[in-house]
């Protein structure tokens, strides 16, 4: 794949701007919305993770006409009923206050043995005027209690399957082994090589 192929990713989120970068190497340059010069807030109305993903890859496809891309992710617990889901980022209110996030999650989980969790993103990608959506899961479990300085969000309180540590515990290299978002970046980056 040529290294001059430069794709807008409709986000503000240096931490996600980064775990894509890191997830799809030198194959693409991934540019925020502040590099390519947009300065909007696109809303999140949907009740689904692919809805929202759409939502913001065809505002920014729209406004700009390049090749462009999206993602949502939420954290579904199982003992919840896939809460907090879509609203993952604005759990605890609209202020996106991911202490307070956390801090809701582990108060409705209280006394529960079953912890079980996932990380779940989507990307939409609009490449060439067509849409194409991506998924990537990470499953793991909640903790009882935070642990760890590193990444963002929930990271704290989720440890995924296959270690000990949560990922708020686990480098950028070491968190990537497992992410949702590389997982769904690896076939983002699979369909565009076979374009070329």
């Amino acid at each position: 794949m040529s290294q001059h192929i430069r794709i807008i990713f409709a986000t503000n989120n240096a931490h996600k701007v980064e775990e894509i970068q890191l997830a799809i190497g030198n194959t693409l340059g991934v540019i925020s919305l502040r590099q390519a010069g947009i300065d909007i807030d696109i809303p999140e109305p949907h009740d689904t993770l692919e809805a929202n993903a759409l939502e913001k890859s065809s505002t920014i496809h729209r406004l700009t006409g390049e090749n462009c891309f999206s993602e949502d992710t939420g954290l579904e617990v199982t003992a919840l009923n896939g809460e907090p889901g879509v609203k993952s980022a604005r759990y605890a209110g609209d202020h996106g206050d991911t202490e307070k996030n956390i801090e809701k999650l582990l108060q409705k989980l209280a006394g529960t043995t079953d912890r079980r969790a996932h990380f779940r993103t989507v990307i939409s990608l609009i490449w060439q005027g067509h849409e194409h959506l991506f998924e990537g899961i990470c499953e793991g479990h909640i903790l009882e209690t935070p642990v760890g300085s590193h990444g963002f969000g929930y990271d704290p309180v989720f440890v995924p399957e296959g270690d000990t540590r949560s990922f708020a515990q686990l480098s950028p290299e070491e968190k990537n082994r497992y992410s949702h978002r590389r997982k769904a970046a690896d076939q983002l980056v699979s369909f565009l090589q076979q374009t070329q």
